[in-house]
């Protein structure tokens, strides 16, 4: 009974939003009905055109000949595809500059407007008068910032000023509820101006990792990278590595009796005398064994973690806010975004602040990207030294042409010397445990995942997670959980974790009856975090639950809360937050409530028919349009910009 056609349920909504509609079916609106349907046509059709320097080349190959007639015809209909697949790279962006023309100079905001940085080069406005004339109205009546901390630290610029603005708008500071938050560190792994400058003049002392490289033997005389010997390396515990360690294990173990911060300026001081040698901090305290003697494989921490729910790195959507919800729904292992090793040690605050971690994920790990021993290894090094972590993953897994043609991700599984030599490196500089995610392999119906599982317990790593899908089926197909028991008897005693189709506690159930060690709940076709974070609820108690539409809207409300803590609350924060909110009602869109089921469970490779909700709302959320995305926004963070537009990162996100 819930069952309906794209007419009426476009239809339905429509009519919802405008004050006293009904749906009808007399002529007039069917007439208008048709004409949507034109628009919403030309749209798509427009939007996912092939990009105008393709169509020249097209028509160029064409008019030359060196295409056939049948080519030439194949390629004039491609724009005409109405499904597209995969990332859409030529999707819109608004920056800043689009929707707020005029900014205040954030030294006026901080309250100090005679030390500005720039000078009378300063390109931002100091007169608050100018400022506020210009600012677009306030969204509402409450700062989640002041509510929560006490202070809003974007003054006048917050998009909800009112709330703590006084006579000559002066900040109101709630002076108590500041002073319980005071000294409280509530995001680690923050990137500081210090260690920013000293990556970017490659002033940071890379000494195990520079130690490790130089022990690497290339091949004889073909000058490409070699089979790693692993001589600087103790594979069995009962011999101890040569060689103390010197000014980096004092000041890890300074900073850890401290509790100072681990980007502190000690650890990324390079030597005075300039020799390469790390400097000597003098420590306080007791010397301890622990302090000068290097651990072994067998003595470092461990990763235990079997049994546990683990939420997979998420590129985009996988942001610290949705973290802090799928934290809340029960969530016990977290990891951060893919980063890339490069733009990490070119000190990018972009890729750094994929690494931020809540003080409430209290099992976090960071997966890195990259395809050459050299970077890794040091990558690894330098985080080890200056962020809070548990563990660090080593991404083998992604399929993405960006990353495969430059030899990281999957590509790692059929370049075994680098990929042996990557993972040596970082375990030998990392003192915690190293994580490898893989595929079964690169192309369809050839598996090589079990052959690589035991040489990645022979190297080092401390755990596996296999993907139970190739690269050639990218998300695609459903995944292969027959294969991903036998790796894990392969794998034995090294966990590895399966990773593939869960959107229900019985799909957990299934899964951890393979004889994995645990599941990790990502993001494969469509996602299960994604689109319904709770999930992690409803493998813990064993239940289907069902979600009223009011519920799912209060998720959506923290999920805002969230990012204007973490992005702030003025006009780019908001919009920043209202770019991730709508990147996640693009997947969030594909769940079925329980009560509207057939047959349970729902299956995660099968779309849905049009249906209508039990209500406006729940018909809403369940909409594949663009615009019913954004008019979900505009509920939480008020209306859009003038001449805002959004497309989802992957195109089959979005059909109508």
């Amino acid at each position: 009974r819930f069952l309906t056609s794209k007419e009426e349920f476009h239809a339905f909504l429509r009519a919802g939003s405008e004050p006293g509609g009904q749906v009808g079916d007399d002529d007039e609106e069917e007439k208008k009905e048709e004409d949507k349907e034109k628009k919403e046509e030309e749209q798509v059709s427009s939007c996912q055109s092939e990009p105008p320097t393709k169509r020249m080349r097209a028509e160029d190959l064409v008019q030359d000949g060196e295409n056939q007639e049948g080519a030439g015809a194949e390629e004039k209909e491609r724009p005409e595809r109405k499904r597209a697949r995969g990332q859409n790279k030529s999707r819109p962006c608004m920056k800043p500059k689009h929707y707020e023309q005029s900014r205040l100079c954030p030294s006026v905001t901080q309250g100090s407007p005679g030390k500005c940085f720039f000078g009378p080069r300063c390109r931002f406005l100091h007169d608050v008068g100018e400022y506020l004339a210009g600012k677009p109205s306030d969204l509402g009546q409450r700062c989640v910032l002041f509510d929560t901390f006490g202070r809003c630290p974007y003054g006048v610029t917050c998009r909800f000023a009112r709330a703590h603005l006084g006579d000559g708008h002066q900040n109101i500071v709630n002076a108590a509820l500041a002073q319980q938050w005071e000294g409280k560190l509530l995001v680690r792994n923050n990137l500081s101006k210090d260690l920013q400058h000293r990556l970017r003049k490659r002033k940071f002392v890379f000494q195990k990792a520079e130690e490790y490289l130089r022990g690497l033997k290339p091949r004889g005389g073909d000058g490409k990278g070699g089979k790693a010997t692993g001589e600087q390396e103790v594979s069995d515990c009962a011999a101890p590595q040569e060689g103390l360690g010197d000014g980096d294990s004092h000041e890890c173990s300074v900073l850890q009796e401290e509790g100072g911060d681990p980007t502190a300026e000690a650890l990324q001081s390079p030597s005075p005398r300039g020799d390469g040698v790390a400097p000597s901090i003098p420590t306080v305290g007791p010397l301890t064994d622990e302090d000068v003697t290097k651990l072994r494989p067998c003595e470092k921490k461990k990763l235990e973690i079997q049994g546990k729910l683990y939420l997979a790195p998420l590129t985009t959507c996988g942001n610290l806010p949705f973290r802090r919800i799928c934290k809340r729904f029960g969530a016990d292992v977290t990891c951060g975004e893919m980063a890339v090793c490069t733009n990490l040690l070119q000190g990018q605050s972009s890729e750094w602040a994929l690494l931020k971690r809540h003080h409430t994920e209290d099992i976090f790990g960071v997966q890195l990207e990259g395809a050459f021993p050299d970077t890794m290894t040091k990558c690894a090094e330098l985080l080890n030294r200056t962020i809070e972590v548990d563990f660090v993953d080593i991404n083998v897994g992604c399929p993405i042409d960006l990353v495969y043609k430059k030899g990281g991700g999957c590509a790692l599984m059929t370049r075994s010397n680098k990929f042996e030599q990557i993972v040596r490196g970082m375990n030998s500089v990392l003192d915690i445990p190293l994580t490898v995610k893989i595929r079964t392999g690169v192309q369809e119906k050839m598996n090589v995942a079990h052959k690589i599982i035991p040489k990645i317990r022979e190297w080092g790593a401390s755990m596996v997670t296999l993907h139970g899908r190739s690269r050639e089926q990218r998300y695609t197909r459903s995944a292969d959980w027959e294969y991903i028991a036998e790796c894990a008897k392969i794998a034995s005693p090294m966990p590895l974790f399966g990773n593939g189709d869960i959107l229900s506690y019985e799909d957990a159930n299934r899964a951890m009856e393979m004889g994995v060690s645990g599941i990790m709940i990502a993001r494969q076709v469509p996602v299960g975090a994604l689109i319904k974070p709770w999930l992690f609820t409803e493998i813990k108690e064993q239940r289907h639950w069902d979600i009223s539409s009011g519920e799912r809207f209060d998720i959506l409300k923290d999920f805002t809360n969230y990012g204007l803590e973490h992005w702030g609350s003025d006009t780019q924060g908001v919009e920043k937050t209202r770019k991730f909110l709508l990147e996640w009602l693009s997947f969030l869109c594909r769940y079925i409530p329980v009560g509207l089921l057939e047959h349970l469970p729902q299956r995660i490779n099968e779309r849905p028919p049009y249906y209508l909700g039990r209500d406006y709302l729940e018909t809403l959320m369940a909409s594949q349009n663009v615009d019913d995305w954004i008019k979900i926004s505009e509920l939480l963070l008020g209306p859009v910009p003038p001449g805002f537009t959004f497309l989802p990162k992957h195109k089959a996100n979005s059909y109508r």
